[in-house]
């Protein structure tokens, strides 16, 4: 015999898939804003210079520690913050 162990998400679940989009929305802007910013500002320092693209790589290898800092510290956070959701089950 078969069974069917396929669990349908009930409502207590929806605060979990929830949380989940909320942390992927702000990881992808925690992500690209640094790279967007310094990208643009790097391209246009090399222009003024005539750099290129010294500034450019420059800019993404500090936007890429900027990030890589912001997404530890907000990874502590929602840590944190999934332990109370976990304990108001």
């Amino acid at each position: 015999m078969v069974e069917n162990n396929d669990k349908k998400p009930n409502r207590d679940d929806s605060k979990y898939y929830l949380f989940a989009l909320k942390i992927a929305g702000d990881f992808g802007v925690t992500i690209a804003v640094p790279v967007v910013i310094l990208a643009i500002i790097g391209q246009k320092i090399d222009s003024h210079y005539g750099t290129r693209p010294l500034f450019l790589i420059l800019g993404m290898a500090l936007a890429a520690t900027i990030t890589a800092w912001m997404i530890y510290k907000k990874t502590k956070n929602y840590s944190q913050e999934f332990q109370d959701l976990d304990k108001k089950k």
